[in-house]
């Protein structure tokens, strides 16, 4: 069975092709067949698509955000050119999407109808620079591929458990009634690296304490206890917590009054400045991604100085947080863009947890680790490097809800 997957993020769009033979999945990843990356970020003047198939590996320049368009021509090279692997789009048997938000009524993958399209609508204001654009995918699909099913698997699943305490707010209870609460997101990531670092380290997931940092334009933590997601970063919102490509992460809520009050800020307005035009692009100016402020701690750049530094210090904070909220900790992990690629952000991290015992080896971190411990032997905390394997996770809920439907 072919499954196609799009897992579309903030400033991205991650797709992958896996061809399921059996009915016994491997215990470990396969590679795709076919790959696509979209990085709508890599420049404001256009959007790059990189596929990988046949040993090739092919780049195409999109319009600057005409994210419709990018899938329309990133699923063109499944059956045309040096990455075709398909003689036709029909022969694919179901796709996979991540999705951002699914509230309270969705705590686990479910095949996609109109009920479901419109409750990822109506969570739009909780996720907006996700769920338009699940939605926008989801209709590039059925434009291009007609009736196929296609599966939602949502990020906030993986939270579902978390006990009360992490999840109502200190508001009065009849909005935790109404649906104000914490939900928790990059779940089928921190999911995935919790079930991984337990392979890697030998041991039963029941048995351990981990905080999983899954760091790339989207940032949050989780503080995993027997394989149960018991306390998270992000909350309401994907807003919450840390600081981001372009989102604030947590701050004073009583600026969004003062800024509403005496600068006449709108509703709107606010959404756009906390969303768009904070985290990194707000203080380093210009983009939200990490490569240039590390560029510019070598070239002596004061804001970059300052970018890297309330990054790392807020990473820090939280990850104390979760630390408490598990009483300790025997592993930590990255994951995703920056956790898996930026040594720097591990180092500068991990030189605050000393007094826990937390050593890194320098050499190892400095040496593009995957899937790997990179602590010292003496440690007595281990340091996970874990490439994330989200659309490998999501291909098989595709899947599984498929053999399950009638």
């Amino acid at each position: 069975m072919k499954i196609l997957v799009l897992n579309a993020g903030s400033s991205s769009q991650k797709s992958s092709l896996y061809e399921l033979t059996s009915n016994l999945l491997p215990a470990h990843p396969p590679h795709p067949t076919w790959e696509g990356f979209i990085d709508w970020t890599i420049s404001a003047e256009y959007g790059l698509l990189t596929v990988k198939a046949n040993g090739f590996k092919q780049e195409f320049y999109l319009e600057a955000g005409d994210r419709q368009g990018g899938i329309s021509q990133m699923l063109q090279t499944l059956v045309e050119g040096n990455t075709k692997v398909l003689d036709s789009l029909a022969a694919i048997r179901g796709v996979g999407h991540r999705v951002v938000h699914g509230g309270t009524h969705y705590s686990h993958a479910t095949l996609i109808n109109e009920d479901v399209k419109a409750a990822i609508a109506k969570l739009i204001p909780l996720a907006p620079n996700h769920n338009p654009i699940h939605l926008e995918g989801i209709a590039m699909i059925e434009q291009n591929l007609g009736s196929v099913p296609q599966v939602a698997v949502f990020d906030t699943a993986f939270h579902s458990q978390m006990p009360l305490e992490a999840v109502v707010y200190p508001i009065p209870y009849e909005w935790f009634e109404k649906g104000i609460r914490r939900y928790g997101f990059h779940g089928i990531s921190h999911e995935y690296c919790a079930q991984r670092a337990a392979q890697l380290l030998d041991r039963p997931l029941a048995d351990l304490k981990l905080i999983t940092c899954h760091l790339g334009n989207g940032c949050s933590l989780a503080a995993i206890k027997g394989g149960i997601s018991i306390n998270t970063t992000m909350g309401f919102t994907p807003l919450e917590g840390l600081m981001m490509g372009t989102r604030s992460g947590s701050i004073d809520p009583a600026i969004l009054i003062y800024l509403m009050e005496e600068h006449g800020i709108k509703a709107d307005q606010l959404n756009t400045l906390l969303n768009k035009e904070s985290g990194i692009k707000g203080i380093f100016g210009g983009t939200a991604d990490l490569r240039p402020v590390l560029q510019g701690l070598k070239d002596n750049d004061e804001r970059a100085q300052l970018t890297f530094d309330i990054y790392i210090h807020r990473l820090r904070s939280h990850i104390g947080a979760m630390l408490t909220t598990l009483g300790g900790v025997d592993a930590l992990i990255f994951t995703a863009g920056v956790g898996e690629n930026a040594a720097l952000v591990r180092e500068k991290t991990c030189e605050a947890l000393k007094f826990i015992d937390l050593n890194l080896d320098n050499a190892l971190n400095n040496a593009s680790p995957r899937d790997q411990d990179i602590a010292t032997s003496s440690s007595k905390v281990r340091v996970l490097v874990i490439h994330t394997e989200e659309d490998w996770a999501i291909a098989k809920a595709c899947w599984h809800q498929i053999q399950s439907s009638p």
